[in-house]
């Protein structure tokens, strides 16, 4: 069973016999197809999770009496407590909780920043720990940003993985187009910032890339919450599409925003990411050096200057995503399981919590700055231009095809969740403008184009869950038999 720490393996092939193969990239919140648990969830799909669970408790034993003859439900010793943490577990795993915790930690976060309370709040993010001569003495803002967010990163990794080779994106012709929009869902936001700023204040144009990346967390969350009812492809393709955004993003701050990088260092991330992607396929005896491999990996690239969650994206894509020896588990469905919680649960609450204080008081006069207007114009109107005119374009001009069940329809609120910024995008600004002028109108722009593209993309979503579906939606001359949907 379980230990419940990121590295132990749920529903271990070795020891769990009773474990069986299910599809990695459809998360909780969603119509998963997971024929491990006899029971549906709440949320309308079967989970995974209480399999191993059935089976340590042997179910298939007779069930006990009470003296007075009716079935005796207590279960074996520890029972309660063991299905309770199980259970738990799977809640925290639900794309419509974390994305609920997400929105809760960040609404209480504004709301800090924006009282009598906010000096203590900035103070407290401020406090720097970890050990200096690891390059490791960080803010807690910066713990949260660059460790917490490697959390997630990773569970991206591995479930992008299992979807490119087992999954529904293992068709290049599907993964192609949210690849191509993704890249144009960064040129044109850049584009129209570029517009808006360069005729009104070229000194800011350093932040052209601010409105470029998405915030796949709180995408997601949007999704999850306001999609139900909607294809369950929409999710893999919005997930395939805001990371690839956010490693362009993340490329750029490589690129154009770090000062030098450290080669050594960078190598020595990239043997322990390789070392990760062999521990990972021995047997269980070696399966507790992953989660030092991944701590070295991280610190590394850390160390060498690139940003630290591109460690856990690389992680994440090393996991074999195909069964070994005869196992009935794939290791990117086995740590899937394991680390998802902690994940949506701990690291993804707490990052909002420190990035999203984003002070607003008095920010009438900077929404007039020219580069407020360039971020809230890039993400509320670029990035869907961006968005649906490549899908358009690649789906009626090259043989790329949009996912079963998806239709051009689908992607208008798909480009809206992408201008939700957020994270890379308040990064970028803070190595953009740093203490600056500019610094205070071009976080405050983040804020609320990240609130306009979440609050619109939400409407969006419900007209469009509620409008009847063709039963070829994608157009390629064949009915569509995906019929999986979110929050099934």
């Amino acid at each position: 069973m379980d230990n419940g720490v990121p590295g132990s393996l749920v529903g271990d092939p070795d020891h769990d016999p009773d474990a069986q193969s299910t599809p990695l990239g459809l998360a909780a919140g969603t119509a998963r197809q997971d024929h491990r648990m006899p029971e549906h969830s709440s949320e309308g799909h079967i989970s995974g999770s209480d399999a191993s669970l059935d089976a340590s408790l042997d179910t298939s034993a007779p069930e006990s009496t009470t003296s007075t003859g009716t079935p005796d439900r207590t279960g074996p010793p520890g029972w309660r407590r063991h299905n309770g943490r199980e259970r738990f577990r799977r809640v925290l795993s639900l794309d419509t909780t974390s994305g609920a915790l997400l929105l809760i930690s960040a609404a209480l976060a504004v709301i800090i920043a924006n009282s009598p309370w906010r000096e203590g709040y900035h103070s407290f993010l401020a406090y720097e720990i970890g050990p200096e001569s690891l390059h490791l003495h960080l803010s807690l803002s910066e713990w949260a940003a660059d460790g917490l967010l490697a959390i997630f990163f990773f569970v991206v990794g591995v479930e992008l993985k299992q979807e490119f080779v087992a999954g529904s994106l293992r068709d290049i012709r599907l993964a192609g187009v949210p690849i191509v929009a993704a890249v144009a869902g960064m040129i044109t936001p850049a584009l129209c910032y570029v517009a808006v700023v360069g005729a009104l204040d070229p000194e800011a144009l350093r932040g052209w890339a601010i409105p470029t990346a998405t915030d796949i967390a709180f995408a997601l969350a949007v999704l999850a919450i306001f999609g139900r009812g909607l294809p369950l492809a929409l999710r893999t393709f919005l997930l395939t599409l805001a990371v690839v955004d956010d490693l362009l993003g993340i490329t750029v701050i490589a690129v154009f925003y770090t000062e030098s990088i450290n080669f050594v260092m960078l190598g020595c991330a990239l043997l322990a990411i390789i070392a990760f992607g062999v521990v990972v396929r021995l047997s269980r005896s070696y399966r507790w050096l992953l989660l030092p491999l991944a701590v070295v990996a991280w610190a590394c690239m850390h160390a060498s200057g690139v940003h630290a969650t591109v460690a856990g994206v690389l992680l994440g894509l090393v996991v074999p995503a195909l069964t070994i020896r005869g196992e009935r588990l794939s290791r990117t469905e086995l740590l899937d399981e394991t680390v998802r919680p902690w994940s949506a649960g701990v690291a993804l609450p707490l990052f909002a919590f420190a990035a999203a204080g984003v002070s607003v008081v008095g920010a009438d006069e900077p929404l007039v700055q020219p580069v407020s207007i360039g971020i809230v114009v890039g993400l509320c109107v670029g990035k869907i231009a961006g968005v649906l005119g490549a899908t358009a374009l690649m789906t009626r001009l090259t043989p790329l095809r949009l996912p079963d069940s998806i239709g051009l329809r689908d992607l208008i609120p798909v480009g809206m969740l992408t201008g939700i910024g957020f994270t890379v995008a308040l990064l970028i600004a803070e190595l953009s403008f740093g203490e600056a002028d500019h610094a205070a109108p071009a976080k405050g722009a983040i804020l609320i184009g990240s609130v306009i593209a979440a609050c619109v993309a939400a409407i969006m979503l419900r007209w469009n869950a509620r409008k009847a579906r063709d039963p070829d939606m994608n157009r390629d001359g064949v009915v569509d038999t995906d019929l999986d949907v979110i929050g099934g």
